[in-house]
């Protein structure tokens, strides 16, 4: 497989302290906010890849609050060829309405992991800037 981004999500039992701690505490920049104005998900730089902070989970899910997220460039190849190695699929790969193409799959241990392609005319692809 050839992962051409990563982002590791945390879904905190508390976003407001776990955002000011990432921003604030650790001091990492921003990449993106996202969501409503009030209460956004916030997108970190981590080196070369990403933290995301959004969401929520309860207290006691430790461990069920992790997600590892990798673009690749073709999702549904890659459910083809993990099927057929025997990965557990947790959903198959579908658009969402948020214009990704996105699977579920759980490594060993139960820990989920999302394969993400980002078609050719979704605003990821386009230069914010102009």
């Amino acid at each position: 497989m050839e992962v051409l981004s990563s982002r590791v999500l945390v879904r905190p039992a508390d976003l407001d302290a776990s955002r000011r701690f990432y921003r604030d505490v650790l001091g990492l920049a921003v990449y993106r906010e996202f969501g409503p104005p009030a209460d956004p998900g916030v997108v970190f730089f981590l080196g070369s890849g990403f933290l995301e902070v959004s969401g929520g989970s309860r207290a006691d899910a430790a461990g069920r609050s992790v997600v590892i997220w990798l673009q690749v460039r073709d999702v549904r190849a890659e459910f083809e060829r993990l099927s057929a190695a025997g990965v557990r699929v947790l959903r198959e790969p579908s658009t969402e309405a948020w214009g990704l193409i996105e699977m579920w799959l759980a490594d060993p241990d139960g820990v989920p992991i999302v394969l993400v392609e980002v078609p050719a005319d979704h605003p990821l692809r386009r230069d914010q800037r102009l």
